[in-house]
């Protein structure tokens, strides 16, 4: 029975040589590839009983022909070329058999390494694929009425169907296919859709990902496994901006918290990120914290290196393009408007994580500051978010309140949040005197622009604003900024005397109401209307008797308030 096996193969020909003398009954074939099943094969094969050679077994043919020394030079039309043959002609011209063998290649590495059945699968693969795009692309070409010859985009791909094939492969081998693609000038489109659906199958079938809350044991060699894919995934992604959704990225650098992958690979997430952060969504950057309990909410020093990587990314683009300095000004630019949508988006999260107790007052201050100042057009979003913290954290030193509204720039507040920020208690009182000192500013503007429609004229010596041709030609630089400080001097005493007179309209109503319950309506309303009449709209005292206080000490207050005025500046 051993002669067919002696002489179709060279190793089991040099074990009976070796014993030749003693009667040999047992051969120990050590480490064979592919098990008792392919040996099984391989010796139906030496007895001449026909069977299949298929894409599911060739690979273990060619490994166990190559073991057992099947080769040409000991019989004619031996194993080794007769599954070489099949590898060639049949499985390396169609991608799913290539795949299929990919996959049986799994457990007989590195010998199906080393007679390179996994590099010829995968070149396969590679070139199948970057054909299957061109012929894709070439249907969905189209001449237009214009004879012109253009891409019909409406049309559908149908050359990316090997994405649903090469997701059963193993993450290292996916890789090699995956770097064979890009070298073959696959769409990163394509990449990055390939990309995405491999992650989805190979992570969300783990229950350490998806089950964070502990109620499930966490197997640790899943969480190896998982690491290693999702920064293998990192590594391959395409350079190309939007070659993969930025919920695809932020859900990568989820993962890779979580299972603390390398420094390298969430760097590389954040910079992505970062790089197209004004189409990102307040649900992207709400990434949860998976430290200690003591720790915030939400992982906040991770979405400040994202805004740092968008500022840097937002500087460089400035520094490429010596016009951009210049464009960045205009609403219009694509720069300026990227800023705008991630100020909003910063102001929003800023709202979304101020009621964590555990958030201190410098994380809060650091997000805040990492966008330039030109990034806010309007400060109401950074208002609410400051009001939300101050809510939440009522013991903040008055120093530290001081501090965080020195963010705002009151006069880019609406008119509805300068109202509301006028009556907010939990406001410094200096922060409320610069809100009440703009809200003043803002009326006697909207004053002079209605004066300015009824009457052609030029403006009066008394009236705030003067066009700056005219001061520029008047004035000297000098003459110019002393009169502006003289000018926002007499604003501010304007606005603390008229401040003064409310306090005394809200003691006089005090008392109204201890009237109103000792003398009729009519007395009540002839004397509320004396009252009321004695205050004119900017605090200017009637000719006719009012109900302010005295004048000393109305010249005292005004002494006191000039001083205060005066170290303000």
């Amino acid at each position: 029975m051993q002669f067919p096996l002696v002489s179709r193969s060279g190793r089991i020909r040099k074990l009976v040589a070796e014993h030749r003398d003693s009667d040999i009954s047992r051969v120990e074939l050590l480490n064979l590839p592919g098990g008792a099943e392919t040996f099984e094969l391989a010796a139906k094969f030496c007895y001449g009983i026909n069977f299949e050679i298929t894409s599911s077994n060739v690979a273990q043919l060619c490994c166990v022909s190559d073991y057992l020394e099947m080769t040409e030079e000991f019989s004619k039309d031996n194993l080794g070329s007769r599954a070489e043959e099949y590898l060639e002609s049949i499985v390396c011209k169609n991608l799913e058999m290539c795949v299929e063998v990919l996959q049986q290649c799994e457990n007989l590495l590195p010998l199906a390494d080393e007679l390179k059945i996994v590099s010829r699968c995968i070149d396969a693969i590679a070139s199948k694929a970057c054909a299957e795009q061109i012929a894709s692309s070439f249907s969905r070409l189209e001449y237009s009425s214009s004879g012109r010859l253009h891409m019909n985009r409406q049309a559908k791909c149908d050359g990316d169907w090997w994405i649903e094939d090469l997701s059963v492969i193993r993450i290292d081998l996916y890789q090699r296919v995956m770097t064979a693609m890009k070298c073959r000038g696959v769409r990163p489109e394509s990449i990055g859709a390939s990309l995405v659906n491999y992650a989805q199958k190979e992570l969300t079938k783990k229950s350490s990902l998806w089950n964070p809350s502990g109620h499930t044991k966490i197997d640790l060699l899943s969480t190896d496994h998982e690491r290693i894919v999702v920064e293998t995934i990192v590594s391959l992604l395409p350079v190309e901006k939007l070659a993969v959704p930025i919920t695809f990225l932020f859900g990568l650098l989820r993962s890779a918290v979580m299972l603390d992958c390398s420094i390298a690979c969430r760097l590389d997430l954040e910079r992505r990120i970062g790089s197209q952060l004004d189409i990102a969504t307040l649900d992207d950057l709400l990434i949860p914290s998976f430290r200690h309990a003591g720790d915030t909410l939400f992982d906040v020093d991770t979405v400040q290196r994202i805004l740092v990587n968008f500022s840097q990314q937002d500087d460089s683009e400035d520094d490429m393009d010596d016009a951009s300095v210049f464009e960045s000004d205009s609403p219009h630019s694509p720069s300026q408007g990227a800023l705008f949508k991630v100020s909003k988006l910063v102001d929003n999260y800023l709202a979304e994580i101020a009621p964590d107790a555990n958030l201190k007052l410098a994380k809060f201050m650091a997000i805040a500051e990492t966008l330039p100042t030109h990034a806010r057009t309007i400060h109401d979003g950074l208002y609410r978010a400051i009001d939300i913290y101050l809510k939440a954290h009522q013991g903040l030193p008055d120093a530290d309140k001081k501090k965080l509204c020195k963010l705002i720039e009151f006069q880019k507040l609406s008119q509805e949040a300068g109202a509301h920020a006028a009556q907010n208690e939990r406001l410094p009182l200096q922060s409320i005197v610069q809100v009440l000192y703009f809200e003043q500013l803002r009326l006697r503007n909207a004053l002079c622009c209605s004066y300015a429609d009824d009457d052609r004229k030029p403006v009066n010596h008394q009236s705030w604003r003067i066009s700056s041709s005219a001061l520029s030609a008047a004035m000297s630089p000098k003459d110019n900024y002393a009169s502006l400080r003289r000018e926002n001097r007499e604003l501010k005493l304007e606005l603390a005397r008229m401040r003064m007179r409310l306090n005394d309209l809200e003691k006089e109503h005090v008392c109204m109401k201890r009237d109103m319950a000792k003398s009729s309506s009519r007395k009540f309303m002839s004397s509320f209307t004396k009252k009321i009449g004695g205050l004119s709209l900017f605090g200017h005292s009637s000719s006719r008797g009012s109900s302010s206080p005295s004048r000393q000490s109305y010249r005292t207050d005004s002494k006191v308030i000039e001083r205060t005025c005066a170290s303000t500046d």
